[in-house]
């Protein structure tokens, strides 16, 4: 190496120095710069009609239904109506071989004029011994004799009259008829079954207009629906809906009528019950249905784009856009689910911008960039209805 090589060398050195230098810091720049505004949409928080229902699994029951049995024991002699068939109270169902009844009746009714004619005899008897006794002419003691007679005779009567009364039952049950208007099951017999008293299922008849559907409710909802229940009756925009299979809307409203005696303490439940027209006979004892309450999140609510809602540990979160474009995590209560968006019930106001897009890449304080600010305008005025979540 030269003289001169050897003098450059300190120049050399101490410029790569100054450039090493110079790295380190561009680096340590870049390291404690802010991050780049994150790219989001947002919304701007506003009110809209809402009807808004909580839904419950339901099953159609009869408001009165009974097991239709043979009162007397016979052969089946006449059925007198059609499997399914609408019967009104009073009409005659089934009968029962009534031969041995009619003979008992026509026999009872023979023994009661039987003691009725003793009965006469023997008024007569006293009443001729009485004047035998006034005149001295007969012993007192015949004349007891007599009265006994008499009071014999009379119980006798008593005792024939409840035989006919019990006979004429008997011949009246078995004929069984309609106790309320109904629509009428599948026979259990034929023509010629033996039917054996209290024992024999014939069929059964339920009612099914007005019809009723049961619901099974959560004991912290019991103060709810008893104030429900106090509530006059409904009116055409009724509490109470109905859906039926396929999510058909069912066209008539319900009122509420009973409320169980008690909780069932295996599942914490009680039994509500509701009823609904059923002129057309839509509905059918043991259909599966979905009963709608309509809840408090009716009217004008805020209501914001669900996919703009964060969940921690079972809580749930927005992001408000602040100034100088900042984020802020806050928490919001939410209400009931309306299609793609959900009632806001506490934790934003009318007005607030909060982000519906990209919140997956934000955190406290981070700075947004607005892509689309018209992502999720507000929908168009109506009154969307909601499901319960």
């Amino acid at each position: 190496m030269n003289n001169h090589s050897l003098r450059l060398l300190p120049v050399f050195l101490t410029a790569l120095t100054l450039a090493s230098c110079g790295n380190k810091q561009e680096e340590e720049a870049k390291k404690n710069a802010p991050p780049p505004p994150v790219s989001v949409s947002v919304y701007k928080v506003d009110q809209e009609p809402v009807v808004s229902f909580d839904t419950y699994p339901g099953t159609v029951v009869p408001l009165n239904e009974v097991e239709l049995r043979a009162e007397v024991g016979g052969y089946v002699t006449g059925i007198f109506i059609k499997d399914g068939q609408r019967v009104t109270k009073g009409q005659r169902l089934y009968e029962v071989d009534q031969t041995r009844f009619q003979a008992d009746y026509r026999q009872a009714q023979a023994q009661l004029a039987v003691t009725r004619a003793n009965y006469a005899k023997a008024a007569k008897d006293a009443e001729r011994y009485n004047r035998l006794a006034e005149q001295d002419a007969i012993a007192k003691q015949r004349v007891d004799y007599a009265a006994t007679d008499v009071a014999n005779a009379a119980s006798q009567i008593t005792a024939a009259q409840a035989t006919v009364t019990n006979v004429a039952q008997n011949l009246k049950r078995s004929v069984v008829v309609a106790p309320f208007a109904g629509t009428i099951g599948i026979s259990q017999v034929k023509l010629g079954s033996l039917a054996t008293q209290g024992t024999t299922l014939l069929n059964t008849l339920s009612s099914d207009d007005p019809i009723a559907v049961d619901v099974a409710v959560g004991e912290q909802q019991i103060a709810r629906f008893q104030g429900l229940k106090a509530r006059p009756a409904a009116k055409a925009d009724s509490v109470y809906t109905l859906l039926l299979a396929g999510q058909q809307a069912f066209s008539a409203p319900g009122k509420i009528t009973t409320i169980d005696r008690a909780v069932d303490p295996e599942t914490g439940t009680v039994k509500v019950r509701v009823q609904f027209p059923n002129a057309k006979r839509t509905l059918l004892a043991g259909m599966n249905t979905t009963l709608r309450v309509r809840n408090t999140d009716t009217g004008r609510q805020l209501t914001i784009p669900y996919k703009a809602v964060t969940e921690q540990m079972g809580e749930f979160f927005v992001y408000v856009v602040g100034d100088s474009s900042k984020v802020a995590q806050r928490k919001v209560a939410l209400g009931t689910r309306v299609k793609d968006k959900v009632v806001v019930r506490q934790g934003l106001k009318a007005n607030e911008t909060i982000v519906s897009e990209g919140v997956q890449n934000l955190r406290q304080g981070v700075v947004v960039k607005v892509g689309d600010p018209n992502a999720a305008p507000p929908a168009a005025a109506g009154a969307p209805t909601a499901a319960a979540k």
